[in-house]
């Protein structure tokens, strides 16, 4: 039984249930194939907040407290550990425990680069890089800013299946990129049936990251891409469209703008705080509609959402901004690719006048391409030696 570690924030994503469900789900897929599992996720200082988002010291902090409440709702209390700077405190395993464990593990499986430590990762056989952020990784390392943390890595993997392949305009930065799609634990995300025809999605109006530019281009942000499909909900006759949105008060332009079409909001930190919630609320929607990032979009990168996995494994069909993922997935039934407003309406037009079909088509997409049985078996016999 190979022994693994797994990096990736949860505390860093503080009340982000989503984010929280994408290190679960290689946690718990990596369990199902009979892998020892350690999950270490290392923060700094400046990222322990309160309950209100002030600084805080770490042992008091809501940071702390909701990573130990998600490894305990998920059985993971006794095999996590969320390291304070370079060890410097602990919650969980203790640094000589997680330094014991590394020396033992196969693999560090280092999703975003979050673990950093030296000490740790020079004791594992090998390092494995999982990127989430396509475009903004690979440009981010060529430009030499170094907030990709991509050295020192043995392999490099990555959700934009089109890099490297001659179909995206991201740099490969000279490194070798293989394709991994999202993985999704099939029990974890039954199938829940709904009469509704609501559209929802969860996301931040501008994300963490800024505009971002390349041989003299600058690419947008998710809230550019929604701006050109915000008449969605007037012309989509027949459908409800929703958004857990996490937007800035400095926006409230776009709000207005948003609710004057008939956008419905919620509040994504009372909605879907922790897993558990977001859990819920996917469930309870009928289907998603959601835009990406302009760099995954105008790289053709590929790019396909963990959140649109978790949709279509409940049976829940998916209208998203088509990033490339249409040259690697079968589309048209479950999941439907948009590129204008115009197809846009078309597909919900689409979704909601044959709905059982389209969810059913999701779920069967689901087990066939994201099954983390089937992912992440093909991952391990690519970077186990």
């Amino acid at each position: 039984m190979a022994t693994l570690v797994v990096g990736g924030a949860v505390a860093n994503k503080y009340l982000n249930g989503g984010e929280a469900w994408v290190r679960l789900s290689w946690i718990r897929g990596f369990q199902r194939l009979g892998c020892r599992v350690v999950f270490l996720e290392q923060i700094e200082p400046a990222a322990c907040v309160d309950e209100k988002g002030a600084p805080a010291p770490f042992e008091r902090s809501a940071t702390r407290a909701y990573f130990d409440r998600v490894m305990e709702d998920f059985g993971l209390a006794g095999s996590a550990s969320l390291v304070l700077g370079d060890g410097d405190a602990t919650s969980g395993l203790s640094y000589a425990d997680v330094l014991d464990l590394a020396g033992e593990a196969a693999l560090l499986v280092n999703i975003s680069g979050n673990v950093h430590d030296p000490e740790v990762t020079r004791r594992v056989r090998k390092r494995v890089y999982v990127d989430l952020d396509p475009g903004f990784t690979q440009i981010w390392h060529v430009s030499g800013n170094p907030g990709a943390r991509l050295e020192g890595h043995d392999m490099y993997f990555t959700v934009g299946e089109n890099i490297g392949t001659g179909h995206s305009t991201i740099p490969t930065g000279g490194l070798d990129w293989r394709p991994c799609p999202p993985p999704v634990v099939l029990e974890d995300w039954p199938v829940a049936t709904s009469t509704a025809r609501s559209f929802t999605t969860v996301g931040a109006w501008r994300g963490a990251f800024g505009p971002l530019e390349h041989d003299g281009r600058t690419y947008g942000l998710k809230v550019h891409e929604f701006r050109k499909v915000i008449e969605l909900p007037r012309r989509a006759t027949g459908a409800n469209f929703e958004i857990a949105l996490d937007i800035h008060p400095g926006d409230a332009a776009d709000r207005d703008a948003l609710l004057a079409n008939g956008w419905l909001l919620t509040d994504p930190r009372a909605a879907v705080p922790g897993p558990l919630e977001f859990r819920r609320y996917v469930q309870a929607s009928g289907a998603e509609f959601s835009v990406a990032q302009g760099v995954y979009v105008d790289t053709d990168s590929g790019w396909f959402s963990d959140r649109t996995v978790r949709y279509l494994a409940s049976g829940k069909p998916a209208l998203v901004q088509d990033t490339g993922f249409s040259r690697n997935y079968p589309v048209g039934d479950g999941l439907v690719p948009f590129s204008n407003l115009d197809e846009a309406v078309e597909g919900a037009h689409r979704i909601v006048a044959d709905y059982e079909r389209h969810a059913v088509a999701a779920r069967a997409l689901a087990e066939e391409r994201f099954d983390s049985d089937r992912v992440l078996a093909r991952f391990l016999e690519q970077t186990l030696d």
